[in-house]
């Protein structure tokens, strides 16, 4: 069976990705020492639990991390051997598989930063220089993370589903959006929906593609992009915050799943995949083979969420309860209680275990759908579906306002009601608002870690009475997290604990004991 042209283009894309995983023999590697790659990447897995992220952008996190550190305490000069054998030795990328050249290629990226960094307009306040400045180091990062380890299949996955995007979205009764605008938000939504790519990760991809020469700029184009870059970033967050962008996205979700089954596909048949797939029994059995070993990891994945996301609200909440709850309650108000102690940090750990091992990954229809929507993908049988955004109704003043004295009540007698048992249970005030803040947090993370558990469901999920009742009173607890989760990320006392405190020591001693174990080596082959 033929399969279609933007079909066979994917797959000569994946038979590229494994071709340039082949190691190159004769090429030097960037090496570190086995030792301190231990010691350091155990340091890395303690960091993880500390500062919680999702698994994909564990890397990448780690890299902005490290980055932003060395270049606060350093120079653009040598700048690049260093931080990529630091990146090596706490585990984040393979030790003796990048090829040596890779630091120059990063010491480019690195000089390309720095100088943005200092030709960019410097007459702003000091609260928007620092946002600009951390939100070119986020882009930094991302490009310096695909240097390293060039997304080939991925980036070719997300195109393919974009042009196939393309063909199928349209805005429902023919929505007022120019074809560009729709393009870019079907892009934009793709890579949300396909990877979870962050916004920095999309923002790189968004320049790539807006500057041709991004990646290599000519000093003249540098030069322009450093003094329009708050103009080009105030472009940028137009584009990621788009009106409809959250409409494009929960659309791309609905329907990521059946590419990211056939991207696996691709994967378990990179050279092969055209002679693989004339057979669609074969191509069938494949695709349930695949589900399943997806279904699999999704459990390992949220298992692993849920015990990370569990011990990192627990070392917070502790750390609080010994820093502010029990000084206060015990010496100020005179209202110190272990039971009330023990609940305060109990409870919002297992309500973020319950949360997320609670979350409905899959169903037997589900499945069916998925089948049928993965070969109506590979033989080209998806042309005539049309999906559509759906557009938002004229919005009616009256209508409009009594919405919101609805929404305000829920959010009043929401907090109202934990407070009141909390209240009751004899929690004192602090100790209510302490409380009320996590239990907010671990309510926006939980509901996060859920949807990542749902990226196997296709299409729309049935919600019911009872569902729309527990949405209006927990929604407000989300929305509240949600706020807070951004507010926390900017003032982690833990995270400032670890970075300066902890962090910096450790890697001068990393580096010391890699420099030792080299000098002991060398004076071990010198006796002969």
């Amino acid at each position: 069976m033929e399969l279609p042209l933007d079909v066979k283009k994917l797959s000569a894309e994946y038979k590229r990705w494994y071709e340039s995983l082949q190691p190159i023999e004769g090429v030097p590697t960037i090496t570190v020492d086995e030792v301190a790659a231990k010691v350091a990447s155990f340091y890395e897995k303690i960091r993880g639990v500390v500062d919680w992220r999702e698994e994909h952008l564990l890397r990448k996190t780690a890299i902005e991390r490290i980055l932003k550190r060395r270049m606060l305490l350093g120079t653009k000069e040598d700048f690049a051997e260093p931080f990529v054998q630091e990146l090596v030795r706490g585990g984040h990328f393979p030790n003796e598989r990048i090829p040596i050249t890779k630091i120059t290629e990063i010491q480019r990226i690195v000089e390309k930063y720095f100088y943005l960094l200092e030709h960019s307009p410097q007459d702003g306040a000091e609260k928007m220089l620092a946002e600009l400045r951390m939100w070119l180091l986020g882009v930094a990062a991302s490009e310096i993370e695909e240097t390293l380890a060039p997304p080939i299949r991925e980036r070719a996955l997300i195109q393919f589903m974009i042009d196939d995007m393309k063909e199928r979205v349209q805005l429902q009764n023919g929505g007022d959006m120019e074809e560009g605008e729709r393009n870019l938000q079907i892009s934009v939504a793709v890579q949300r929906a396909l990877f979870k790519l962050d916004e920095a990760t999309i923002i790189h991809h968004l320049l790539e593609q807006k500057y041709q020469d991004w990646r290599e700029p000519a000093s003249v184009t540098l030069q322009q992009l450093a003094s329009q870059l708050p103009k080009i970033k105030n472009e940028l967050y137009v584009v990621i915050h788009h009106s409809f962008g959250e409409r494009f996205y929960q659309l791309m979700e609905k329907y990521d799943s059946s590419y990211l089954i056939i991207g696996d596909i691709l994967s378990a048949h990179p050279t092969d995949f055209e002679q693989f797939s004339s057979d669609p029994a074969a191509m069938e059995n494949a695709v349930q083979e695949n589900y399943a070993s997806r279904l699999q990891k999704l459990g390992g994945k949220m298992r692993r969420a849920a015990f990370y996301s569990t011990i990192s609200v627990l070392l917070t909440k502790v750390l609080v309860a010994f820093a502010i709850e029990i000084p206060l309650d015990k010496y100020v108000t005179g209202d110190f209680s272990q039971t009330v102690l023990f609940l305060s940090v109990t409870i919002p750990p297992l309500l973020m275990l319950l949360l997320v091992l609670s979350t409905k990954t899959t169903t037997e229809e589900n499945f069916q759908r998925l089948m049928m929507e993965v070969m109506k993908i590979v033989y080209g049988k998806r042309g005539e579906d049309r999906l559509e955004i759906p557009v938002p109704r004229r919005k009616r003043p009256l209508l409009e306002g009594f919405i919101s004295i609805l929404y305000l009540l829920s959010f009043l007698f929401s907090f109202g009601l934990i407070s009141w048992g909390l209240w009751k249970l004899d929690f004192s005030l602090l100790s209510i608002i302490i409380f009320l803040f996590f239990v907010s947090l671990v309510a926006f993370g939980g509901t996060k870690i859920r949807q990542r558990g749902r990226e196997l469901l296709i299409g729309k999920e049935k919600q019911g009475f009872l569902y729309t009742i527990f949405d209006l009173f927990s929604l407000p607890i989300i929305h509240t997290g949600r706020w807070l989760s951004r507010q926390v990320a900017k003032y982690n006392i833990l995270i400032v604990i670890f970075n300066f405190l902890i962090e910096i020591p450790f890697q001068v001693f990393i580096e010391f004991l890699e420099q030792w174990r080299s000098f002991l080596r060398e004076k071990r082959e010198e006796v002969h």
